[in-house]
């Protein structure tokens, strides 16, 4: 690490620890020729993961409009919007993990309508209705036959 007092480059570390978050290590060092302290701070270098659309027009993930849909969804209903944000936190994390660096947008989709299916049958269904683009009244019928069929829904 070169010093940015006298652009030496030797230095040596004095103190490390994490930070408040343990997402990066704060090092105090000290120039060998000058003596001057200053800090760096080491981070993971996250490789943006890029979602890639129908047409095949690529695009960098963007957690908002995941967590401004499942807002949409859960409007009305008694999910706090803790809860919403860290269903959004759990989609993104898994993302990282499944995919590299492109996941296809068809496959987002797809997980946010499996999380919400355990969060809500209605936020759901709201969000099925919207992502798939149901043609016509039958197409959401099955849909909802598909939930009736699993017992996920409640009979009253």
């Amino acid at each position: 690490m070169k010093c940015p007092v006298c652009n030496y480059k030797e230095t040596k570390v004095v103190d490390s620890r994490l930070s408040s978050e343990g997402c990066s290590i704060r090092r105090r060092r000290e120039c060998l020729k000058c003596e001057k302290r200053f800090t760096t701070y080491e981070y993971v270098e996250q490789v943006p993961l890029m979602v890639v659309k129908n047409d095949g027009r690529r695009q960098a993930f963007d957690r908002s409009k995941i967590l401004s849909g499942i807002v949409k969804a859960c409007e009305k209903r008694p999910i706090s919007m803790e809860k919403m944000e860290e269903f959004t936190s759990e989609i993104e994390r898994t993302l990282q993990k499944k995919y590299d660096r492109e996941a296809s947008s068809k496959d987002v989709g797809e997980l946010v309508m499996l999380k919400l299916a355990t969060l809500d049958d209605v936020a759901y269904v709201r969000f099925a209705s919207v992502y798939r683009q149901f043609r016509d009244v039958n197409e959401f019928m099955s849909e909802l036959s598909g939930i009736l069929g699993k017992g996920k829904v409640k009979k009253k």
